[in-house]
């Protein structure tokens, strides 16, 4: 049964992809989007470089309410798609996770270790799964670019 996720409190939504499939990996790159629909967003991009990972690198930005209703339209589809727990069935080597108000799905969830579709074991993702979940990743990845900018001291 794969771990259930509570919707974040009076709307709010999150976003998060992380450039490896490993949460733990401390040197991949995070890019987290946080706000509510219909209003602007908050996205941020952190990332760790040195020979221990010792700099932390930070970008912000935020997100027009327009680009965020667009974004949570975007995602909305995920919710059904097929994941398993520790495995990278849509082979990009990123973890998406999203909380929202309509949809709680982690595409690497800890949980029973089945493939699941829809709450049931099923099949692995299809080829068209697998093209939505990468637009979704690319079209975070823009934001990212577009809108997160380095802070400055």
């Amino acid at each position: 049964m794969p771990r259930s996720m509570a919707p974040p409190p009076s709307g709010e939504f999150s976003i998060t992809l992380t450039k490896s499939f490993s949460l733990s990996d401390p040197s991949a790159e995070k890019i987290s989007i946080i706000g509510e629909p219909n209003r602007p967003a908050t996205i941020s991009v952190t990332s760790r470089t040195g020979a221990q990972n010792q700099t932390l690198l930070a970008k912000e930005g935020a997100l027009q309410a327009d680009d965020v209703n667009e974004l949570l339209d975007l995602v909305k589809p995920l919710g059904g798609f097929p994941s398993k727990a520790g495995e990278d069935v849509y082979g990009l080597g990123v973890r998406l996770v999203l909380s929202t108000f309509e949809v709680q799905w982690d595409n690497g969830e800890e949980g029973g270790g089945v493939m699941m579709v829809g709450g049931q074991e099923g099949e692995g993702p299809t080829e068209e799964n697998k093209q939505t979940f990468r637009d979704v990743v690319e079209s975070i990845e823009a934001l990212a670019r577009q809108k997160a900018k380095s802070r400055t001291s």
